[in-house]
């Protein structure tokens, strides 16, 4: 069994997951799961992943507004984001970002907030976690200008646009797709990224990975991942997860001397 598993992306708050919630978190060190960061989508979402990460030693989470809800933003709610950013298991600033393949939200709209909470994480000192949809170009013109600390995650870009995004000091986060047969695009900036500075998630209960696809998934997944990334990079499975184990440390601050975060 594969240990040091960290999945540094999840939604546990997830409906799918109340049959069994409890159940499947209580399982997952037991599967080789040492860390999992819950990632927010809107404020309900941020309150629920506290709650869990108060639950579980192992799970920590992201407070932020996902571009789906960006029309829904409003002053208040970052100064809540602040307020919870100070909770010794609240890590990051997410997810945020860009999604212009559903448009939920109005494209300046969601430009707007995820602006506004790059510059909030700025001036917390803490990092982010970034969703690009079919946003690449403006995803990337936002990172250039405010140059936050943080993840792209479930990246989709290209293997140019991953060293850009290595450039500005970022790191880079692969899940199930890695995985899937047309994932020739995915592959090469896999190749791309530098073992120190990558990072695997599952972003459950979605992107399960192959064989498994279509089905609900979870951090023990992973492992799937974890071996098609392993082939990629020359390296040993068990390598692989020992070292973006040490990158999720170091990207959430999980290792300063005196944090509560340890």
């Amino acid at each position: 069994m594969y240990q040091n598993i960290f999945d540094t992306h999840a939604h546990y708050d997830d409906e799918r997951f109340d049959p069994d919630r409890h159940e499947v978190l209580t399982a997952l060190p037991k599967k080789g799961v040492c860390g999992v960061v819950n990632a927010a989508s809107d404020m309900k979402t941020a309150r629920i992943g506290m709650a869990l990460a108060e639950q579980y030693d192992y799970l920590y989470c992201a407070v932020g507004i996902h571009p789906h809800a960006a029309d829904e933003f409003t002053p208040a709610d970052l100064a809540s984001l602040a307020a919870w950013s100070k909770h010794p298991k609240v890590v990051a600033i997410g997810e945020i970002g860009l999604d212009y393949h559903y448009d939920f939200s109005p494209r300046d709209t969601q430009q707007e907030v995820f602006a506004a909470q790059i510059q909030l994480a700025n001036d917390l000192g803490m990092p982010i976690v970034v969703h690009d949809r079919e946003a690449h170009a403006d995803t990337m013109e936002l990172l250039r200008r405010y140059r936050p600390k943080g993840i792209l995650h479930c990246y989709s870009g290209s293997a140019e646009m991953a060293k850009e995004i290595l450039r500005l000091g970022m790191y880079i986060a692969f899940g199930g797709a890695v995985t899937f047969k047309n994932a020739r695009k995915t592959v090469e900036a896999a190749a791309a990224v530098p073992l120190d500075r990558l990072l695997v998630e599952t972003d459950c209960p979605y992107m399960t990975p192959e064989p498994f696809r279509g089905r609900r998934c979870d951090s023990a997944h992973i492992a799937y991942t974890a071996e098609r990334l392993a082939e990629i990079k020359g390296v040993s499975t068990q390598e692989l997860l020992d070292a973006t184990c040490e990158n999720a440390k170091a990207v959430y601050q999980l290792n300063e001397t005196g944090s509560d975060r340890i």
